[in-house]
């Protein structure tokens, strides 16, 4: 019956079942394969991290690799805790200084700003977000590094020196240098993301607190932010991974000593800076081995923070938790 009802779907210009929509299958699958390839991507990478990485398995214990602080290549001792712990601090504070800074820019841009200063403010955001990490480097270098050490340093200590966040020698180089310079860094990522959230906001919201007599900025703050919080989490966490892998600025700045210590001011190190400093130089199998276990780590809480960000990005699409449709 298949032939007669070709042909006869032939005769009548049509085109036959097995065959219609064949592009869009075939666009389907396509698109399929490489979003399966960008996984196989992220597996081998892994995959090689971990063959690399085996030596320092063999020798030390993952345990100890993580909660040691001892860092001696020639007497082959491993610990990435300094690191860990510079990587988390750098990128708290950065994340302390640019979420305010992003999301009173996000609600300007979207909500309160002038019409006419905004196309001038979101460009200066997206030229922020293509400078190369190096210049944000060189010029934490030469000018914010002096800034630190000349002004906000002595001010911090004078006014919060009780807290030993703000306490030890002023150098300008170090956690806080690090940290402010990341901010700026990840402050067009959390912007550019918080400003998408708040145009998912329906308008029915914002609407119906002014009915209700609420200010433009109660408003905001009782109907549009309750709203948007998911999706500001979520580009937070965006730029929390960048963060965390950032490589270049943050080693200009940090003063690459591994270190813990309580204080902003102190030098420290990150998990990126150790691998970029070390990795040309190392020549045994374990220091190698050592600096892929280092990658394995940073690639581990990176991967999670990301999924974790894009999973409450789309949750803000149906709004706030037990919101009826």
């Amino acid at each position: 019956m298949r032939p007669s009802t070709d042909i006869a779907s032939a005769r009548a210009g049509t085109t036959p079942a097995r065959f219609a929509h064949l592009g869009d299958r075939a666009w389907g699958w396509g698109l399929t394969i490489l979003g399966g390839t960008i996984l196989v991507v992220a597996g081998l990478i892994l995959l090689e991290l971990g063959r690399v990485a085996s030596p320092a398995f063999d020798h030390i214990r993952i345990l100890r690799f993580l909660t040691s602080s001892d860092w001696d290549p020639v007497q082959e001792k491993f610990g990435a805790l300094p690191f860990i712990y510079g990587t988390l601090v750098t990128s708290i504070v950065a994340i302390l200084v640019a979420l305010p800074v992003s999301v009173g820019l996000a609600l300007f841009l979207s909500e309160m700003g002038p019409r006419r200063l905004r196309p001038p403010v979101a460009f200066a955001i997206e030229v922020l977000a293509a400078i190369p990490s190096v210049i944000f480097g060189l010029w934490g270098l030469f000018v914010m590094v002096p800034w630190l050490r000349e002004f906000l340093q002595p001010a911090l200590q004078r006014t919060l020196g009780f807290l030993p966040f703000f306490r030890g020698p002023m150098i300008g180089l170090g956690f806080l240098a690090a940290g402010l310079i990341l901010a700026l860094m990840i402050l067009p990522t959390i912007a550019s993301v918080t400003i998408e959230v708040l145009k998912t906001v329906p308008p029915a919201l914002k609407e119906g607190a002014l009915a209700l007599g609420a200010t433009r900025w109660e408003a905001i703050r009782i109907a549009v932010l309750p709203y948007a919080r998911p999706g500001i989490l979520g580009a937070t966490l965006l730029g929390l991974g960048r963060a965390l892998g950032e490589t270049m600025a943050v080693t200009m700045v940090i003063g690459n000593s591994p270190e813990i210590s309580a204080s902003l001011f102190a030098p420290g190190y990150s998990l990126p800076a150790v691998i970029a400093n070390e990795f040309a130089e190392a020549t045994g199998d374990v220091h190698i081995g050592a600096l892929a276990s280092l990658g394995l780590v940073l690639f581990g809480i990176t991967l999670i923070l990301n999924a974790v960000a894009q999973i409450l990005i789309m949750t803000v699409a149906r709004g706030p938790r037990g919101a009826k449709a």
